[in-house]
């Protein structure tokens, strides 16, 4: 479970990017953020991942703060980031062992992991490449492969499927869905409604800093129109 409480932000002193934001996001279900370009939807993601700090309020994943207790909240959580140029000078597969000896993952099991994972994105036959030499979608692949090595219960993902082929992009909702069918916690940012509509158990739409909107589609459609998309439905809210 991820707890957002009274959270906010200001990069200049007396502007908040984030404005009292309080959500909770629960295990066992696909969370969709969305929201504008410049609405907040990263800078939020990147205070519950302890990329930034929080100016005020607090954040816990399973019950640790992120603020009080980053490295123990960190080993709760997987996460993508919306822009996959790390480590570019590694090798695929230094760049998976370095995060399987970061979360102690036994040779084993990494083995197995780093085997069926790049297997299904099909970057196997290129770990042993430099990721500076990858692909856009290859890294977002690495990136993807490197956030679910120890099976974290809390997958955080920004953007997750840009850059990613057809195959790729399939393979990874299947991968969610699966996760939060067991029990975990999805939480992901898009711009692509269509994939929200159809893979979210609840929507969270944020707009100039501010939660606007959280709960089902069904529910959106109830409150606001009936017989739009979820597409027609932000346009409307957002604008």
């Amino acid at each position: 479970m991820i707890e957002i409480k009274k959270v906010s932000k200001s990069y200049v002193k007396n502007k908040r990017i984030i404005e009292n934001l309080n959500l909770e996001i629960k295990n066992g279900e696909i969370f969709g953020f969305l929201g504008p370009n410049g609405a907040g939807k990263t800078t939020t993601i990147k205070m519950i991942t302890g990329i930034l700090d929080i100016n005020d309020g607090d954040i816990l994943i399973d019950g640790v703060s992120i603020k009080e207790n980053p490295v123990e909240a960190k080993k709760n959580f997987g996460y993508v980031p919306d822009n996959p140029d790390l480590f570019l000078k590694l090798k695929g597969i230094e760049y998976l062992n370095f995060l399987a000896d970061i979360y102690h993952i036994s040779k084993d099991d990494r083995k197995e992991r780093i085997e069926q994972y790049s297997k299904l994105f099909g970057v196997y036959d290129n770990l042993n490449d430099r990721i500076q030499s990858y692909s856009h979608g290859m890294r977002q692949k690495i990136t993807v492969i490197g956030a679910m090595l120890h099976n974290p219960q809390n997958w955080i993902l920004d953007e997750p499927m840009t850059g990613l082929d057809p195959k790729s992009a399939h393979d990874l909702k299947i991968l969610m869905k699966q996760h939060a069918n067991k029990g975990n916690l999805v939480f992901f940012s898009t711009h692509v409604l269509e994939v929200a509509e159809k893979l979210c158990d609840r929507i969270g739409i944020i707009n100039k800093g501010k939660l606007i909107f959280v709960g089902t589609y069904e529910e959106m459609k109830k409150k606001f129109k009936e017989d739009l998309s979820l597409e027609e439905l932000f346009l409307e809210i957002t604008e």
